[in-house]
């Protein structure tokens, strides 16, 4: 069997790995963004010279002989699902006996005056990192747009230079859609302590031309200008879904599959950031475009194309990230505000703070997030798995959190604080 992935990706490489470990399927990935597999994650330890670029990649080049996969460096162009073939740019056809989409997805756009100048771009990719290398090389200034987790990476990397930073946020507060006041308080301070100009409630209008073809500066909606030899864009991304698209796969926002990842074409199969499942996942979702999530879908990809019977189940939800220095993980599901279905409580020290979601009618544990404090991951998720309820003793905080070296947590304070239900 001849398996063709398209994307060498975090979801497109874990279903190959795993289509090898469960047999001797002949496996061809193609990517045109890099010749090896990197992880994107850590495209902004790179720039910001805390890694090499060498270190991006998570497997030694010969990984990929070792394991029987062929890398193709190339972009495919068209597929025939009736000949059940790919066509590449530089002409070559490959014939598949499985296909996996794992297209992944590109930064948003809004249709802004100048929002393809030379100097304006997002951070998705290995030729974004290559480009913001290039065109920041010596600016003195820059300005991001869009307050998500893409946003806040660009900030930091920028600062890392030294370039002072205009950030552009639209909402009144930090991801305020996810975040409690008291959260995304936490976050305003960090973008302080480290000189960033924080602008919220602000929207671009415009990106001005320096008459070259290049960003000069970024103009908003209530009339204000700042300078920007650079302007990075972290305003959400959508699924790539042209290729499916052009050979009459069904799409909607994403590539449409079903919980088997099959889409609408024979033994063609999609996952990762360019899926989207016809049916919604326990939490509502229907494309799960993180890079945990990827992993793991590329994973029981990998096994169905192996000849297992399975189908993706909704895992507990789970992302981290890193605001500067503010560590930041949640599991589950905890909504910015209570609402008629989930009730919160936090408890807070300084810039280190836990907040629990309860169901309101059963009093289960519904999710938690921690800022600044580790959170063991496999604790919270059998937790909320369980539908433990939410009330804790000392000993559950210090099960559940552990202490870094030379700190300590007040165990029982937390405790009492997380039950103190009204």
């Amino acid at each position: 069997m001849h398996v063709v992935i398209i994307g060498n990706g975090i979801a497109g490489i874990t279903a190959a790995r795993f289509v090898r470990k469960n047999g001797d399927a002949r496996l061809t990935i193609v990517s045109s963004e890099t010749e090896y597999h990197v992880a994107r994650t850590a495209l902004m330890y790179a720039y910001m010279g805390d890694l090499r670029e060498s270190d991006l990649k998570p497997y030694e080049d010969d990984f990929w002989t070792k394991n029987r996969m062929e890398l193709v460096l190339d972009h495919a162009t068209d597929l025939d699902t009736a000949a059940r073939s790919v066509q590449l740019a530089s002409g070559r056809r490959l014939t598949y006996d499985r296909l996996v989409l794992a297209t992944g997805s590109r930064p948003n756009r809004f249709g802004w005056q100048g929002e393809y100048l030379d100097g304006v771009q997002g951070l998705y990719a290995w030729s974004d990192l290559k480009t913001m290398q290039r065109v920041t090389e010596g600016i003195t200034d820059a300005v991001v747009v869009g307050g998500g987790l893409i946003g806040i990476e660009l900030v930091e990397m920028l600062r890392s230079r030294s370039i002072d930073v205009h950030f552009l946020v639209r909402e009144t507060a930090y991801m305020d859609h996810l975040f409690s006041r008291d959260e995304s308080e936490l976050i305003h301070r960090q973008i302080d302590r480290h000189g960033v100009h924080l602008h919220l409630g602000c929207e671009v209008d415009r990106f001005e031309d320096d008459g070259n073809g290049r960003v000069a500066a970024v103009t908003t909606r209530d009339g204000r200008s700042f300078p920007a030899a650079f302007a990075g864009i972290g305003v959400g991304v959508h699924p790539r879904t042209e290729l499916a698209e052009a050979a009459g796969i069904e799409t909607n926002k994403g590539i449409l599959v079903d919980r088997s990842f099959r889409t609408s074409a024979p033994d063609v199969f999609a996952a990762g950031d360019c899926a989207e499942f016809r049916r919604p996942l326990v939490d509502g979702r229907t494309i799960e475009q993180l890079w945990y999530s990827a992993r793991r879908q590329g994973r029981i990809l990998g096994l169905i194309l192996s000849g297992k019977d399975l189908s993706y189940d909704t895992p507990v939800f789970y992302n981290s990230a890193k605001f500067f220095d503010l560590e930041y993980q949640t599991y589950g599901s905890v909504p910015a505000t209570d609402d008629a279905g989930l009730e919160t409580r936090a408890w807070q020290d300084g810039t280190r703070l836990v907040r629990v979601a309860r169901r309101a009618d059963t009093g289960a544990l519904a999710g938690v997030t921690g800022f600044g404090i580790r959170l063991r991951h496999d604790v919270a998720a059998t937790w909320i798995r369980a539908a433990r309820r939410a009330t804790f003793s000392g000993q559950d905080v210090r099960e559940l959190a552990f202490d870094p070296e030379f700190t300590s947590l007040p165990h029982n304070d937390i405790a009492r604080e997380l039950s103190a239900w009204t």
